[in-house]
């Protein structure tokens, strides 16, 4: 009757199309030797989640959080205790963010300095009675408000869930989270990366807008480690059944740990011979669709090498807890297989249409780029995704999450509506508001309203798209009385400053439209100019569209970040004294940058510029967009003169380069685009008649 039984067993519809393949019975032979019974996983859970029916209701102090916001507190560093480099970047990462406070009383959520990510006994990192230090911790209550991160749990030979010590009512989250011991809405599971990993910036993605190929040398890849004996085994033992030589590539090695030969079977020295003849790099960068399986534990590093490279994951993993699966959609950038189904995987690919999996691959990428391409990012999806459960009113949606510039640059304190965000506006089919919020800063001392600040609310508020105008009076001196602004047709409003520059940003309750027109007291403008200007801006509204212009560069004698405002084809910034952009920037400049960012802008000249413009082209990656100028504006750039103007120029300059380099290294990487675009009206400088241009003032 067994016999009949495994004859029988199963019978595939496809069976016709699978020639090349095994027969299901020697698939079913490569199970995992000697698996764990279902009391023994069950047994082995409960020793680890004693609080196994925790939720954020049960386990979660939620009246932490309510007065001074989501604030997290790290547990000071002892001397006797080494870390990892890897719980050391997650411990900077929390540290030098928005989220941090040094105040365990204005804390809501609490992270250990114990190292706990690698909680494999047998490992050199394993830190021993873990028990006995956190009890004697007098936060520790329980657990209760603390988040526990872990790579690696359980050891040879069966790698439980063991972290060997009990995790209280803590939130875990971990790496190869199996769906069995996983809390939903509770636990949260988190990609298993490299001790390399970078901290911040990180690579790109390895698919580029002209570098999309209509079709890969492969269909699907897989280059890694066999075991021949353990768990595990049997999902990587079976691999061999599907490659074909041509189009489909499955490599494995036996070579591997200290006694490899003693288990060796008749096919490891083929494979081994096979398994050098190709590069894993050049197998990622060749092919669709990438095999993922399983290791000793659920996850691998193979899973993040493979959405970098735009290789679609295909997932062998039963029972994993993909990671940040609560946020997100992983069903629109990988293919989840099942291990018992190994055979079929192959025709199942085949049928996915190129446009699909062309989505699947700009899928990957934008996952890599926004969740998953430093340390940094992957601990701020992981706080994000916690603070989302605290208000839930207020928590981004899945689209959100799963559409760019991402969740991690989306504030839901600023609005949890798509339509609100600069971003969504072709998506959602709508457009942003038809007027825009003219804001001047004003710092001179004399106390009094010059002739250009005159001049320059008379233009703006001429303009028909005007809806009003706030001064931002950043003087040390009162603002003068009412009586003495001249008379506008729109609201005018004055705002005391606190004489900062990171001011000019501030989120103001008082701007209500979409657009905001950043503008200096000495800037020059016409109506037309602006009218122009922000035409252009509703076509961009992501972007920062305006006047004048400066370029970024890279100085290989200094080994650092140049910075000029000659006037070149080229350009990377657009000064915010005569710029368009968006209000959101406002709020993002002010809550998602931390602290030390804007201390920094507060203390350089000039840096709140290139500081917006490096945050706006980091989340769009886009460059902004410069428009028609009059030629006599082209002198109220600043240029080097002699004498003591001359020297102060020249420091002035001096710090903004010094801006541009801290920028870059805090931000780990150079966000700046280059752009050759400059936008004119329709028939701008052509040998037409007048009344035939839309603005014909621009070319006084």
């Amino acid at each position: 009757r067994k016999a009949d039984a495994q004859r029988n067993w199963p019978r595939w519809m496809d069976r016709p199309l699978l020639k090349n393949f095994a027969d299901p019975e020697e698939l079913q032979r490569d199970g995992d030797p000697s698996p764990l019974s279902p009391r023994e996983r069950r047994a082995a859970w409960l020793s680890i989640y004693k609080n196994s029916r925790c939720r954020m209701e049960t386990c979660f102090d939620f009246s932490r959080c309510k007065k001074n916001g989501f604030k997290v507190f790290t547990y000071p560093r002892e001397r006797d205790q080494p870390i990892s480099e890897s719980y050391g970047k997650i411990l900077t990462s929390i540290e030098r963010s928005r989220y941090y406070t040094p105040d365990p009383e204005a804390a809501c959520l609490f992270i250990l300095s114990i190292d706990t990510l690698d909680r494999d006994h047998l490992s050199a990192q394993y830190v021993r009675n873990v028990d006995e230090k956190i009890r004697g911790f007098p936060l520790w209550n329980g657990g209760r408000n603390h988040l526990i991160f872990n790579l690696y749990s359980g050891t040879w030979p069966n790698y439980t869930e063991d972290l060997g010590f009990d995790i209280g009512q803590a939130i875990l989250a971990k790496a190869s989270f199996d769906t069995e011991s996983f809390r939903p809405g509770f636990d949260i599971s988190i990609p298993l990366f490299p001790r390399d990993h970078p901290q911040r910036g990180g690579e790109r993605g390895w698919l580029y807008q002209d570098s999309i190929p209509p079709k890969k040398k492969y269909l699907l890849v897989f280059k890694g480690k066999r075991y021949l004996t353990g768990i595990g085994s049997g999902t990587r033992n079976a691999l061999h059944h599907i490659h074909n030589g041509k189009d489909i590539i499955s490599l494995t090695t036996c070579k591997h740990g200290k006694d490899w030969e003693k288990h060796k079977d008749t096919r490891c020295d083929k494979d081994n011979v096979d398994y050098e003849k190709f590069d894993y790099q050049e197998l990622l960068r060749n092919s669709t669709f990438c095999i993922v399986p399983r290791g000793r534990r659920l996850g691998s590093f193979r899973f993040l090498e493979a959405l970098q490279a735009a290789c679609i994951p295909v997932l062998l993993s039963d029972g994993w807890e993909l990671p940040f699966a609560e946020a997100i959609d992983w069903g629109k950038a990988a293919v989840v297989g099942s291990e018992r189904l190994l055979l079929q995987i192959p025709s199942a690919i085949r049928c996915i249409h190129p446009e699909r999996v062309l989505a699947f691959q700009q899928q990957t990428q934008f996952l890599w780029d926004a969740y998953f391409s430093s340390v940094d990012k992957i601990v701020h999806t992981t706080l994000e995704i916690i603070k989302d459960r605290l208000a839930r009113h207020r928590s981004r949606s899945r689209f959100l999450w799963n559409t760019l510039p991402g969740g991690l640059l989306v504030l839901p304190d600023f609005s949890t509506h798509p339509g609100d965000f600069p971003f969504y506006y072709l998506q959602q089919g709508s457009s942003p508001s038809e007027k825009f919020t003219a804001f001047i800063r004003v710092v001179s001392q004399a106390g009094s309203l010059s002739q250009p600040i005159l001049r320059l609310i008379q233009a703006v508020s001429g303009s028909q798209y005007c809806a009003q105008i706030l001064v931002l009076w950043s003087c040390e001196k009162p603002p003068p009385p009412s009586g003495k602004w001249p008379q506008t047709t729109v609201p005018l409003t004055i705002i005391q400053g606190r004489r900062k520059l990171s001011d000019r940003f501030f989120p103001y309750t008082a701007i209500q439209t979409d657009a905001v027109l950043s503008l200096d007291e000495h800037t020059s403008l016409s109506t037309s100019e602006v009218d122009f200007a922000f035409v252009v801006w509703r076509s961009f509204p992501e972007r920062i569209v305006g006047f004048p212009t400066q370029s970024h560069f890279w100085d290989p004698e200094q080994g650092r970040w140049g910075y000029t405002s000659q006037w070149t084809n080229e350009l990377s910034i657009v000064l915010t004294t005569a710029a368009f952009y968006h209000r959101y920037y406002h709020s993002l400049f002010t809550e998602y940058l931390p602290a030390g960012l804007r201390e920094l802008v507060d203390g350089l000249a000039a840096c709140e510029d290139i500081l917006m413009n490096v945050l706006v082209t980091a989340v769009t990656k886009l460059p902004p967009i410069k428009v028609t100028q009059r030629k006599q504006h082209k002198d109220t750039v600043p240029q080097q003169v002699k004498g003591t103007a001359g020297a102060a120029d020249s420091r002035h300059f001096s710090q903004q380069q010094d801006c541009l380099n801290q920028l870059v290294d805090w931000f780990g990487y150079m966000p700046l685009v280059s752009s050759q675009l400059r936008l004119d009206p329709v028939l701008f400088k052509d040998q037409v008649s007048v009344l035939r241009k839309k603005y014909p003032r621009l070319e006084k």
